[in-house]
Order: C-alpha cells, then structure tokens, then sequence
C-alpha cells in the first residue's frame, strides 16, 4: 500500500470510528433528513387541494371523499384550514430542518475535532528528519484549515447532499405519476447538468490543489519572518521581508481568483440549465392544461416540483465546488497520515526506568541524507555517574551525537547502549524521561513560569517546582517578578534575558530528576554571571547523575571526568583536560584558541 492509499484508509477510519460512536445523533439526522424530505413533497399539495377543488369545483378523488362536506359545504372554513396546513407544513419543515442541521453540524465538528486530534498526535510522533524536510506554515494549514475545510464538507455533505437525494428521487416519482411526457422534458436537462458539473469540477479540484499549495507557502513565509522578527528589524530589511511576502501573495491571489472564476462558472451553468428547463415546462405543461390532461392544480404542482427539484440540483451544484475543495484537502491531510514514523517502539519494547546512565557508543555512523557523513563509526563509553564534555569545532557531530542518544535520529550503522541494553529495546517516551535537556537555543512557551518548569514533570507539585528552580538557580530572580511563578512569558520566553530563560530551562530539565543530564551548550549564548550559576548548578546536581555536555567555553575543563574530542564525525582524543593538554594534539590546539 502507497503513503496515499495508507493515508486515505486511516483518514476513513477515523471517520467510520468518529460515525460509529455517535449512532444516537446519526439517528437523529436521519430522522430530521426523513421529516424535511416529507414536508418539502407535501408542501404543494394544499395549493392543488385549493385550485382545483375548491376554486374551480373539480370532483375529490376518492382517496378524498370523507371530505367532499366540508369542501362544498363549508369552502370557507375549508380554505382557512388549507391555509393553515401551509403553515403548518412549513413550521413542521423548519423543526425538522433545524434538528438536522444542529445534529449534522456536530457531528461535522465531532469528526473534525478527532481529525485534528488523530493528525497533530501523528505529527509529533513523525521524526525530526520530517519536520527538518517539513514546512511548518504548511503543516499549521493542513492542521487547521484544511481541516476546517473538511468540517464544512461533512457538515453540509449530512446536511445537503442526504436530504436532497432523498427530495429529489420522491419528486420524480410523483411528477412521473402525474405527467411522465411533463417530466421527460425535466429529465432531458440532468444528463447536459451532470456533464456540465463533472467537467468544471474537474478543473477547480486543479485549481483548488494549487490554491491549497500557495496558502501554506504563504502561511511559512508568515511564520518564519514573525519567528525572526528582531533580525529582520536589526538588519532593516522589512523592506525587503514585503517584498518577497507580496510576492507570494500575489501568486496566492492569483490562484484565489481562478478557484473563484471557475466556482462562479458552476453556478452560471446551473443557473442557465434550470431556466431552460422551467421554461420547456412551463409552454409544455400549459399546453396539456389547454388540452385537457392536466388539470391547473396538477401543473401548478408540477411547476412548484420543478422549482424544488432544480434547487437542490442547484445547490447539489455549489455543493460540489465545496467538495472538489474538500478532495484537495483530504489528499493533503492524507498524504501526512499515510507517513510511517521512522523511529518506532518494538513491540517487545521495556520501559526504560531508574536508569544507572552508563553509556555506550558502538562503530556508530550517522548521515542525515545518507550521503554526507556526519558521525563515522563513533565508539566510546561513559560510565554511570561520570561527567564528560563533548568538544569540537562547529559541525563535528556533537549535536548528533545527543539526538541520537535521545533517538530522535537512528544511526545506520552500529549500536547506542544504555545500561547494556540497546536503547532502541526501550520505549522512546521512558527513554526521554529518564534523559534531562537543555538546549543551546532556549525553547519556551507562552504560559506562566510554573507550566514552563513542570512542563517536564506534569504532575509535579508546586514544591517540586520551587526546588527544580532553586537547584537552576532560578528562584531568585523568578520570586522578585511581580506574579512569581505565576508570570506569564512571552512566545519563547521574548520577556526574559537569555540567562534567565537558560535557568528556567535547566530547572525543567532537572524537575524529571533525570538519570542522564544533557547539555547542549548551555552557557555559550548567556552573560558571564548566569554562566558562572549554570556550571555551578550543574556541578551541584551532578551527583547520581550522568552528565553530558557539548561544551564549547564551560570554565574550567578540568572538572570533567572524561573529555571526548570528535573531528569531522569521528573521536580523535579522549581523555582528562590535563593528559590531553599534554598530549599537544587536537584537543591541545582548541584549547589554546578558545580556553586559554
């Protein structure tokens, strides 16, 4: 099976099981679809009852004859209630529709709400090799508005297209009863309208396609400058920054405007269709009137069948204009489901917990594009408890090296051991659990203080919060904020300085209380003093704990257990700072340029 017909088949999954556990509102839709569908076939009939038989006296059938009293003996009384049944039937309509749409439009809602669910869950479990590939402008539109998209398509797909099937099919039948000569010029318009219909929507489901393609270009290019807002401004080049966003919204624009030319031909063609078609029955069907086999009552009927019959053909029309766009939408939001996680759990998978943290590093070669090496036949080992850097110039593989501990990557060559156990036998969330992070760029979100801490332990009280951010050195300046803990951050914590925000990190990382503590440059981009309270902080939470840390100017390198000196993804050295000083290789020189 392709990634398309696997994304399709679970988007209809979702949907069946969506459907199948809201059996009580699909019974009621169907019962309000039932009850709009009868009151729109019996809407005319009290105008024939009133024309024919008691305007022009013409004789009851006998399906009708308890009523000849009241109907020649009493018109008037006869006619008030003609009357009334009209609006009787009308109101009787608008209950029925009013529980069809309130019912459907939830259940488009309910469908959608499982959709986004099921889809942004997807996404976070897909590897950072997709979300690198990815554009995250496209993804929030396939997330948000292609979903929306489809919502409206459920909800007037249950609404519309049900009810007007079922209209349509019981007003043939009786216009069939009542003329079939009538009703043939009716049928000769459908097949030109079906034909019609097929080949404009042909073209705006292309045109859709690449409306949907331009808009989730434009939603990038949107995030990506408002994400870099401050370089832009530093470097003055909104100008610029316009330009190129004019220019995808010019191509968006243009793309708009032939999803609407062609959405506007579809109604066109239907509007001429059905005038055609009134037309050819009105001089037909006053010529049967003229000729005695039909009554006036009967064509009135007829002609208020035909009105009701092209409407729904007309909105079935506009309806599918509103699909094509829908089938668009679908394909997007099934090509991201039908893409199978690259990292998965075994399915004998162990829970990694109470981790000792010895780690061990096998001939392991890693390339993001299988190309290009990045780590080539890596092998070293860390024992539990030690505290060991990883140093080397700006692409060495260090970072790799942390990803792949954390199995966001796997290497295609060779094995990561954990404890002796193989970590691709652990379950990757136990896995990550048991692996504190800090992060070079600091990565917040917009809630308070206190969510941002616990977001590493969710249930974590409010002591342990205070504690994590006491031993980050944290509380301090956190307690001296107006709200405390309860301060709420700007997106990526924009209202702290780059000190403040790294403190906050690593009390989110050492709230798990972690049996393996990365860091990932943790002081290279902060002030010298909130520099001097991270290594402090580390080097106090440091026991019991493995530490590793990518270190690009951490102090002192002398209170490293172990330094691992990688250099175009190998290991060159390994060793304490002072034998490796002493050594006068690699390492040697490093340190001379940065930490002498």
């Amino acid at each position: 099976m392709n990634r398309r017909n696997a994304g399709t088949a679970r988007l209809r999954r979702v949907a069946l099981d969506g459907l199948s556990a809201m059996k009580l509102r699909l019974i009621l839709a169907g019962l309000g679809l039932l009850g709009v569908t009868l009151t729109e076939l019996a809407a005319p009939w009290p105008l024939k009852i009133i024309f024919d038989h008691i305007l022009l006296q013409r004789p009851l059938p006998s399906a009708l004859a308890p009523l000849e009293g009241l109907m020649y003996g009493r018109p008037t009384l006869a006619l008030v209630l003609l009357s009334c049944s009209i609006a009787a039937i009308a109101l009787a309509n608008g209950s029925f529709s009013y529980l069809q749409i309130h019912t459907t439009s939830a259940i488009g809602h309910q469908l959608v709400y499982r959709l986004r669910r099921e889809l942004f869950a997807h996404l976070t479990r897909l590897s950072l090799a997709f979300h690198n590939r990815a554009r995250s402008g496209e993804l929030i539109t396939k997330v948000s508005s292609d979903t929306g998209i489809l919502r409206d398509a459920l909800g007037d797909w249950a609404l519309t297209f049900g009810a007007h099937v079922l209209t349509l099919s019981g007003m043939l039948v009786i216009m069939f009863m009542l003329s079939w000569s009538l009703s043939l010029v009716i049928l000769l318009t459908l097949p030109l309208l079906f034909v019609v219909l097929m080949y404009l929507n042909r073209r705006l489901r292309l045109t859709a396609r690449t409306q949907r393609h331009q808009e989730g270009r434009l939603a990038s290019r949107l995030n990506e400058v408002l994400g870099s807002m401050s370089l832009v401004q530093a470097f003055g080049r909104a100008d610029y920054e316009e330009d190129r966003f004019d220019s995808e919204s010019v191509q968006n624009l243009e793309a708009g405007i032939q999803t609407s030319r062609t959405t506007a031909a579809i109604s066109k063609a239907v509007a001429v269709i059905i005038a055609a078609g009134t037309a050819g029955t009105v001089l037909v069907g006053a010529g049967l009137v003229r000729d005695g086999q039909m009554s006036p009552g009967d064509l009135l009927i007829f002609i208020a069948y035909v009105g009701s019959l092209y409407r729904p053909v007309r909105d079935l029309g506009r309806l599918s204009a509103k699909f094509s766009q829908a089938a668009v939408s679908a394909q997007r939001v099934a090509e991201i489901l039908g893409i199978e996680p690259e990292i998965c759990d075994h399915p004998d998978a162990i829970v990694a917990a109470n981790l000792r943290g010895e780690i061990v590093f096998r001939n392991v070669s890693f390339s993001y594009d299988r190309s290009t090496k990045i780590l080539e036949r890596v092998s070293f080992r860390i024992a539990a408890g030690q505290r060991v850097a990883l140093v080397g110039t700006s692409g060495a593989g260090k970072s790799t090296i942390v990803s792949l501990l954390l199995r966001l990557y796997e290497p295609q060559h060779g094995g990561i051991l954990i404890d002796g156990v193989d970590i691709r036998r652990y379950r990757r969330e136990s896995l990550r659990r048991e692996i504190g992070l800090v992060l070079q760029d600091t990565v917040l979100f917009g809630a308070s203080i206190r969510d941002n801490i616990a977001y590493g332990k969710p249930d974590a009280t409010p002591a342990e919060i205070e504690e994590a951010a006491r031993q980050a050195h944290a509380h301090d300046f956190i307690v001296s904020l107006a709200d405390g803990y309860d301060t709420p951050l700007g997106e990526r914590g924009a209202t702290l300085s780059g000190g403040q925000r790294q403190r906050i990190c690593l009390a989110r990382a050492l709230i798990k209380r972690p049996s393996i503590l990365v860091l990932d440059e943790p002081t290279s981009a902060v002030d010298p003093m909130s520099a001097s309270l991270i290594e402090d902080a580390v080097g106090r939470t440091h026991e019991g704990r493995t530490a590793l840390v990518i270190a690009h100017r951490f102090g002192s390198m002398s209170q490293f257990d172990q330094i691992l000196v990688l250099k175009d993804g190998a290991i060159v050295e390994c060793g304490h700072h002072d034998r490796l000083i002493a050594s006068r290789g690699h390492y040697a020189e490093l340190a001379g340029g940065r930490w002498a």
